[in-house]
């Protein structure tokens, strides 16, 4: 599997565990999100968030933001990672002065209105291995469908 990182991410992932196996990582410009796979850049995409990226997206970047959820709706497939929990933003366990209500309001209107899940994953190397998993699920059903499209020429 190709995994492109977008070249604005400033620490992107690197999937080198075992786990990772067969994976490797490129960087290129994504016209949406942080991760995407090679050739497949317009109909798969992951945005990747820490906490404080998170909340300013629900603040100062919202605006930036949301057009980015709106360009999301025309992908095929589309994931926000939390690199945090519900709890997190809760608690307000954060320093930027969004409420913990409006930023958990926004998450779920996201969810909601635009179909985009956003997957808390508590940590960076939860993060990863998430953003890992939606591209590989993605990728195989890509295959499948070529498989399917093999079978129907064959008849």
């Amino acid at each position: 599997m190709r995994i492109v990182a977008d070249t604005r991410e400033q620490m992107p992932y690197k999937f080198e565990l075992p786990v990772y196996d067969g994976t490797t990582l490129e960087r290129g410009t994504l016209p949406t999100g942080d991760y995407s796979l090679a050739g497949l850049e317009a109909q798969v995409a992951v945005e990747r968030k820490s906490l404080p990226d998170l909340m300013a997206c629900m603040g100062r970047e919202r605006k930036r933001f949301m057009a980015e959820m709106e360009r999301a709706r025309g992908y095929r497939a589309f994931a926000v990672i939390a690199e945090c929990s519900w709890k997190d933003i809760a608690s307000h366990a954060y320093k930027a002065q969004v409420k913990p209500q409006a930023a958990l309001a926004t998450l779920t209107a996201i969810m909601a209105r635009y179909g985009v899940p956003v997957i808390f994953t508590g940590s960076r190397a939860a993060g990863e291995y998430a953003c890992w998993c939606f591209l590989r699920q993605f990728a195989k059903g890509k295959a499948q469908e070529a498989k399917a499209v093999l079978a129907a020429v064959a008849e």
